[in-house]
C-alpha cells in the first residue's frame, strides 16, 4: 500500500525527535492524511505480513462491547493483554464507548438522575439508513469523563461516515499513531468496519480517509521500517463477507482472499 509507505518515508525524512510516555523515544510528525479507495483492493500491507485474523477478532470483540480480555470468547485476541489488570479488566475502552456510552437523565419532577447507555454503533447505522445526508454520522471513543478509568486512552478516537452516490466513505481521526505496529492494523480494522456497515446499509464501501495527529516511529522500529521501505508493494488482497445482519457477524463470515505478503517484521511494542 503505497500511501502507508509514503507516510513512513515522510516521518523518516522529516520527523522530529521527541520523548514519549513509554521512555522509548520517537521520530514524530503532527498532522498527516491519506485516503484509499476500497474498490482498489483491501488495504492490508503486503510489504510485511499483518495478522488479519487478529484484526478481525479484535474488531468483533469491540463490536460486542467487551472490555475484559476474558470476555468475547472466540472473538478475543491477545493484543490487549499487556494493559489488562490481574482480573483481565481494561476499563471502559473502545467497545464500551461504542456500544454503552454512559449518560444520565434527570426527572424534572423529582430531580433524580437515572443512568442509561447510548449504543453509538446502532445509532449511526440507523442514521445512515434513514438520514444518509446527515453530517452527524459520528462515533466517538474519546469520553473525557471515562479516560482516567481506561487502561489505555483511545488512540483512534473518532470516526465519521459520509454517504454519496450509493457508497459509504469513512474518515478516522487518530490522535496518536504507532506507525510501525499499530497503524497497519488500524487501517485494516476500520476498512473492515466500513465494509461491514456498508453491507448492512446496502451501500458500496467507498473511500477510507485516515487523518493523523501525532504520527510517530519509535526509535527501536527504525531499522525494521528501513527494511520495509526497501520492499516493493504487491497486489492488494480482496475481502469477502457473508451477507448477514451486522450484529450477527462472526469470525467465519469474514474471509481474506489472495493475500501474499512479504516476510513478517518483528517490532517490539512500547507499553
Amino acid at each position: 500500500m503505497k500511501q502507508y509507505l509514503d507516510l513512513v518515508r515522510f516521518i523518516t525524512e522529516n520527523g522530529e525527535k521527541k520523548t514519549d510516555r513509554t521512555g522509548t523515544g520517537t521520530l514524530s510528525i503532527f498532522g498527516y492524511q491519506f485516503r484509499h479507495n476500497l474498490a482498489d483492493g483491501f488495504p492490508l500491507l503486503t510489504t510485511k505480513k499483518v495478522i488479519f485474523s487478529s484484526v478481525v477478532r479484535e474488531l468483533l470483540w469491540f463490536i460486542r462491547g467487551a472490555t475484559n480480555i476474558n470476555d468475547g470468547l472466540a472473538e478475543y485476541t491477545s493484543i490487549w493483554n499487556p494493559w489488562a489488570d490481574k482480573d483481565g479488566n481494561l476499563g471502559p475502552i473502545y467497545g464500551y464507548q461504542w456500544r454503552s456510552w454512559e449518560t444520565f437523565q434527570q426527572d424534572p419532577a423529582t430531580g433524580h438522575c437515572t443512568k442509561s447507555h447510548i449504543d453509538q454503533i446502532s445509532q449511526v447505522i440507523q442514521m445512515i439508513k434513514t438520514q444518509p445526508d446527515s453530517r452527524r454520522l459520528i462515533v466517538s471513543a474519546w469520553n473525557v469523563a471515562d479516560i482516567p478509568r481506561m487502561a489505555l486512552p483511545p488512540c483512534h478516537t473518532f470516526f465519521q461516515f459520509y454517504v454519496v452516490n450509493g457508497r459509504l466513505d469513512c474518515q478516522l481521526y487518530q490522535r496518536s499513531a504507532d506507525v510501525a505496529v499499530g497503524v497497519p492494523f488500524n487501517i485494516a480494522s476500520y476498512a473492515l468496519l466500513q465494509t461491514m456497515i456498508a453491507i448492512e446499509c446496502d451501500l458500496k464501501p467507498g473511500v477510507f480517509v485516515h487523518t493523523f495527529g501525532d504520527a510517530h516511529l519509535y526509535s527501536n522500529h527504525l531499522d525494521g521500517v528501513k527494511e520495509q521501505l526497501a520492499r516493493t508493494p504487491g497486489q492488494l488482497p480482496t475481502l469477502s463477507i457473508r451477507k448477514k445482519p451486522f450484529f450477527e457477524m462472526e469470525y467465519d463470515d469474514i474471509t481474506l482472499e489472495n493475500y501474499t505478503p512479504q516476510a513478517f517484521i518483528k517490532f517490539p511494542i512500547a507499553v
